[in-house]
């Protein structure tokens, strides 16, 4: 196991692996934020940021999705710097591969411009939930249970413009990366034949503009309601 695992093919293994949970976690976390534009009385976001909080499973998913993070993060660093010792030689000038609207040929770019959102993202909203506190978490109460007023909190930022504009573009770099990143995933543990790679791109395609269209439509709602 630890020979496969240092080995080229299984560090993209368990790239790809880590990859696809997190992209089922950006499922749950997009629906969720999706609720903001549902409901501008903020209650129907606090049921659902109360629930996420409180239930016993995703608790336990919190620590794996860390961890699914930190691996994912250092295991593509990993083969970045793998296959710039394999090609030392800069690539031709005009090479159409090599464009920089390329997903495939910038992944570890793409991966750390939405690292670097990831960072302002959470400083912003996670760690205040979970640690530093806010004052516009104070307590509300919805159908006679407690909870923080989330709602308050996430709504308030997104009433300046300027973090609209940085989660649009954190959006459209999330779609991008993942227009690669599953078909790619699949590919790398097993689905290879043509047939099943052309479904599977067309379907990355899909899953990526639903993504940057999701992602984007909440700063874009803020901006036009208020």
């Amino acid at each position: 196991m630890s020979s496969f695992m240092s080995a080229s093919i299984g560090r993209k293994f368990l790239m790809s692996i880590t990859g696809l949970f997190l992209i089922s976690f950006l499922c749950i976390h997009l629906t969720l934020n999706l609720f903001l534009t549902f409901d501008d009385s903020g209650t129907l976001f606090n049921l659902a940021a109360h629930f996420m909080a409180t239930n016993p499973f995703i608790r336990i998913m919190e620590p794996l999705l860390a961890i699914g993070f930190v691996i994912h993060i250092i295991w593509s660093g990993w083969i970045t710097l793998d296959n710039m010792r394999a090609r030392p030689q800069k690539y031709a000038y005009g090479d159409q591969l090599l464009s920089w609207w390329a997903p495939s040929k910038n992944m570890f770019i793409l991966g750390g411009m939405v690292l670097i959102f990831l960072v302002i993202h959470i400083s912003n909203f996670w760690l205040k939930m979970k640690f530093t506190g806010d004052p516009l978490l104070k307590e509300v109460t919805v159908d006679g249970v407690a909870m923080h007023n989330a709602y308050a909190l996430v709504s308030n930022l997104f009433l300046n413009r300027w973090y609209d504009g940085l989660y649009i573009a954190g959006g459209i770099l999330i779609g991008l990366h993942i227009s690669h990143g599953f078909w790619s995933a699949f590919q790398t543990i097993g689905f290879s034949n043509q047939v099943w790679l052309k479904r599977l791109k067309c379907l990355a395609i899909t899953i990526g503009i639903l993504f940057a269209a999701g992602f984007s439509w909440i700063p874009i709602y803020f901006m036009i309601k208020f």
